[in-house]
């Protein structure tokens, strides 16, 4: 028997994918259960649709992305710190200061999650950050510690 997963099902497969069963095993647990829908043409068609519209609506994101990407390489971002006279700063640069300086000086609003910074940032200077978006994209910004 031949079902559509409607959303992932442990050691079978994901949501959308079309996969072979037992009859039993389709029929009385993961059709009840609302894990799947018989594959019959009709169903075959949605399935179809779905596919193009997830298409759509992956690529559509790729591209904002993508465009979001090209504005946070554009110039370095810059990040005050109190300093004392020997150029270190009180305390250290989190990822939260890192999101704040892009929500103010790019207009993007990013998650401090997915903000990596290198190592303890206690000094002055030009530093690089890593932004993971998920899905495998992955870009550096370029920030400078200045003293206020």
């Amino acid at each position: 028997m031949q079902v559509i997963l409607i959303q992932d099902v442990n050691n079978l497969g994901g949501a959308n994918e079309l996969v072979t069963v037992k009859n039993g095993y389709g029929r009385n647990y993961l059709i009840p259960q609302k894990f799947a829908v018989e594959a019959s043409p009709s169903n075959m068609k949605q399935l179809q649709e779905k596919i193009k519209h997830q298409a759509k609506k992956e690529a559509k994101l790729l591209a904002e992305l993508n465009s979001v990407i090209a504005v946070l390489g554009n110039g370095p971002l810059k990040i005050g710190a109190k300093t004392g006279t020997s150029g270190k700063i009180f305390g250290s640069v989190t990822s939260v200061q890192v999101a704040r300086a892009i929500k103010e000086q790019k207009g993007y609003e990013i998650d401090r999650r997915r903000i990596t910074l290198p190592d303890d940032i206690k000094e002055l200077g030009m530093y690089k950050a890593s932004i993971d978006f998920g899905n495998g994209t992955e870009t550096e910004v370029e920030f400078e510690v200045i003293g206020e």
